[in-house]
C-alpha cells in the first residue's frame, strides 16, 4: 500500500485543510467537494487526512457498527447478537476510506449475490459493496463530475436515508451505510449533476499557486518524499500528531458548541440575501461553523465562525442568475461584504 502524503506537509490550499477537518469533526455536515486545476493536492490531502484520523471503536461485523449506536443503526447480525448475548463484541480499527473507481459496476457499489457461495454451496449470500466498507468513513470519488448517471442515483438515495437496500436477485438486504463522501474533480471535464452537488455540504475551490516562493516550496517537499517516504513521514509526524488530536479535541467538543440567537440570525439573512433555495443551505452553514468553531476550541459560534465559513458551505447552491456574470464565490463574497460591511 502507497505510504500517503503527510496532511499536515501540504502547502497552501488552507480552504480544502480546513473543510476536511470540519468534515471529520462533524460527518453529519454531509461531505466536501474539491474542485480545481490538476496537480492541486486535491486527492493528496483526502488520503493524508485519512492517515491520521484517529482509530475508531467497531463491532465485530462485516459493517463495522458503532456498538454504542441504537439497534435502528446497526446491521442485523448486531441487532441479533445483543437480542442472544446482550451486547457485541468490538474492537478499535483504523477509520476507513474508500475509492470508488469511476468504471465501478452498480453491484460493486451497492453489493450482489454471492456468486461463489451461491454455485459452490447452493447458498443465497450477500456479498457487500463499496457502501458497506464505507460505513463510518470515507467514501472517496476522484473525478466524481465524471460518474456514470445510475451510480449517482444510488449514491444520492444512500446520502438521503443512511442505509443500502438490496434487492436483487431473490435477495433482500438492508444495512446502515453513513459516510462522509468526498468529490474531487476538474470542472473543465464536465459539470455534477445538481442533485448529487446539493448532497455536499462543503463545496471547495482549489487553484494553483501563482507566487513563486509556495511553487518552490510545494515541489522541494514533494521531491523529498518522493525521495525517501519513510524517512519525510517520520520528519512531519509530530505535525499530524497535533492535526489529529485537534480532531480529537473538536469531536469532544462539538456537542457542547451552543449557536446563539445572533448568528442564526445572520445566517438566514445571508441565505436570503443569496436567494439559496430551500433550507440545506442555512442549516449546513449552521453546522460547518459549529464544527469550525469546535475546530478552534470555541464553545459559542460567532459571525467570524459565520464569515470564515460561508462561501464553501454557500458557492454550490446559489441559483444560476444569467444577469451576473460573476462566479458564485464573488457573489458569496460580495454578500458577505454588503451584510457585514468589512
Amino acid at each position: 500500500m502507497p505510504i500517503p502524503f503527510p496532511f499536515s506537509a501540504i502547502v497552501a490550499q488552507e480552504e480544502m485543510k480546513r473543510s476536511l477537518l470540519i468534515a471529520a469533526i462533524d460527518p453529519s455536515i454531509g461531505g466536501v467537494l474539491v474542485f480545481g486545476d490538476r496537480g492541486t493536492g486535491k486527492s493528496t490531502a483526502i488520503r493524508g487526512l485519512a492517515a491520521l484520523l484517529p482509530k475508531m471503536q467497531a463491532a465485530d461485523c462485516t459493517y463495522h457498527c458503532d456498538p454504542e449506536a441504537g439497534d435502528d443503526a446497526v446491521c442485523a447480525d448486531c441487532r441479533e447478537v445483543r437480542k442472544n448475548e446482550g451486547k457485541v463484541r468490538s474492537r478499535k480499527v483504523p477509520v476507513p476510506v474508500v475509492d470508488l473507481p469511476l468504471g465501478a459496476t452498480e453491484d460493486r457499489v451497492i453489493g450482489a449475490l454471492d456468486l461463489e457461495r451461491a454455485l459452490t454451496k447452493g447458498e443465497k449470500a450477500f456479498e457487500p459493496g463499496l457502501l458497506a466498507r464505507a460505513h463510518r468513513g470515507f467514501l472517496y470519488i476522484d473525478e466524481v463530475n465524471l460518474l456514470e448517471d445510475h451510480l449517482v442515483d444510488s449514491l444520492l438515495d444512500v446520502a438521503a436515508s443512511g442505509e443500502n437496500l438490496v434487492e436483487r436477485e431473490g435477495l433482500s438486504v438492508r444495512h446502515p451505510a453513513r459516510f462522509v463522501l468526498v468529490g474531487s474533480g476538474n470542472p473543465e471535464e464536465g459539470e455534477l449533476r445538481p442533485q448529487l452537488q446539493d448532497r455536499f455540504g462543503l463545496s471547495v475551490e482549489v487553484k494553483t499557486p501563482e507566487d513563486l516562493p509556495t511553487r518552490m516550496k510545494v515541489v522541494r517537499l514533494r521531491d523529498e518524499f518522493e525521495r525517501d517516504p519513510n524517512a519525510f513521514v517520520t520528519k512531519w509526524k509530530r505535525k499530524d500528531g497535533k492535526v489529529r488530536r485537534l480532531i480529537e479535541k473538536g469531536r469532544e467538543v462539538l456537542p457542547e458548541v451552543a449557536v446563539p440567537d445572533k448568528t442564526l440570525e445572520e445566517a438566514g439573512k445571508l441565505c436570503i440575501r443569496l436567494g439559496t433555495d430551500g433550507l440545506r443551505g442555512e442549516l449546513t452553514l449552521i453546522r460547518a461553523a459549529r464544527g469550525l468553531a469546535a475546530l478552534e476550541g470555541d464553545t459559542e459560534v460567532t459571525v467570524e465562525h459565520l464569515k470564515t465559513i460561508a462561501t464553501s458551505a454557500l458557492r454550490h447552491r446559489l441559483r444560476r442568475d444569467p444577469l451576473d456574470e460573476s462566479g458564485s464565490t464573488s457573489r458569496v463574497e460580495r454578500a458577505l461584504q454588503e451584510q457585514f460591511g468589512e
